[in-house]
């Protein structure tokens, strides 16, 4: 069989404050014209529908609106799980009836361990969860991170394998190996969040969520599909698109197929002069999201406003070889390191000694805590 790979759809997400609705609506209307133009017998959704876990009212009418056309209109089965940033209990309201139109949501450990199975391949749809949802579960106090929830869910799903068919897992976490962007979360303590890759070797196919580059990581079986727009700036060269995998080609090598963004992220640099000289600005697109970076030096009376007025989408502006320029180097070096490191890099400036033992515990407690709280916001 053929299926289309997606996930990190976020609807209702804002860019630096703009509305991305249509956006994210032409997306999902090119998703649905490649999957009609590829045959294919699925379409797998890995988490993170919502950007919040309550959507606003336009958020969940888009998606409403999206599932029709895809499920009910075009009868593509759709396999899903919720991810971080749904809330799992409300996405689940009305699964048990979407069965009847093959629309498989999964949003608890209990539902991961039935496949769904499509003519020569078992689906097992296993969404994000916290550790001590898996440590409930199996009623097993030992588990204590996600890496150690995942494995004895694997586990048990392995027993559940059908020899004659494919396997293919659908999930929502992050792989350890794997890169982020900005426009994901960032707290981490000790690799809590970090599933091994090869905790997976048993399944013929990993569709992963959680991460919105394709690239994040790069191995064969087990992929991001990338998130469904450029979020941030982090993303502004990750060229977003689905993967089409085909069950019966040699080792499921997946097929990219890039979106077209209805606006496009786009970074521009000049003098003010040169950005708002109509034989510049009349043949560039206007429209698209820019990071403007900017080559003069002095004051700029309304600078911001002028530029607005040509420029409707300006997501910031940057002075090259300014002031700003070695502030957002400084940040970007402290955004690098672990909150480990920047905490013992705080405490040795104001005293200069290192943590002793017993301090090092009471902060990894406290990051713990600060990684759980949120998790649970997000």
């Amino acid at each position: 069989m053929r299926f289309l790979h997606t996930a990190d759809w976020h609807i209702g997400k804002k860019l630096h404050g703009y509305d991305l609705l249509k956006n994210q609506q032409r997306a999902m209307d090119e998703i649905l014209m490649i999957a009609k133009q590829e045959a294919v017998d699925a379409i797998v959704i890995a988490g993170d529908l919502y950007d919040r876990s309550v959507p606003g009212v336009e958020s969940v009418e888009l998606l409403n609106q999206q599932l029709i056309k895809m499920n009910l209109t075009e009868k593509f089965p759709i396999l899903a799980i919720s991810g971080n940033h749904d809330s799992s209990t409300r996405l689940a309201t009305g699964s048990p009836w979407y069965h009847q139109t093959q629309f498989h949501l999964h949003t608890t450990i209990e539902e991961a361990l039935t496949p769904v199975e499509l003519e020569d391949v078992q689906f097992f749809l296993l969404p994000y969860f916290e550790p001590i949802a898996a440590r409930l579960f199996f009623a097993d106090e030992e588990i204590r991170t996600i890496s150690q929830g995942v494995l004895r869910v694997v586990e048990a799903m392995i027993a559940s394998f059908d020899p004659t068919k494919k396997h293919v897992l659908v999930t929502h976490f992050f792989v350890a190996g794997s890169l982020r962007t900005d426009s994901e979360t960032m707290i981490e303590v000790g690799g809590l969040d970090a599933v091994p890759v090869d905790v997976f070797d048993a399944f013929d196919y990993v569709a992963l969520g959680h991460l919105h580059s394709k690239n994040a990581l790069k191995t064969g079986k087990v992929r991001y599909s990338g998130s469904l727009l450029k979020y941030s700036l982090s993303e502004l060269n990750d060229e977003k698109g689905v993967w089409i995998i085909d069950t019966d080609t040699p080792e499921l090598t997946p097929l990219f197929h890039p979106l077209t963004p209805l606006q496009d992220m786009k970074v521009v640099e000049g003098s003010f002069k040169e950005l708002t000289d109509p034989a510049f600005y009349q043949t560039f697109d206007r429209e698209a999201f820019l990071h403007v970076l900017l080559t003069d030096q002095g004051v700029i009376p309304n600078m911001m406003n002028q530029l607005r007025a040509i420029y409707p989408n300006i997501l910031s502006v940057e002075r090259l070889n300014g002031h700003e320029v070695v502030m957002k180097e400084r940040q970007q070096r402290l955004e690098k390191q672990s909150p480990q490191a920047l905490s013992q890099q705080f405490f040795t400036d104001m005293t200069g000694s290192t943590f002793t033992t017993k301090q090092q515990q009471w902060l990894e407690r406290g990051l713990a805590v600060a990684n759980d709280t949120e998790k649970r916001e997000n």
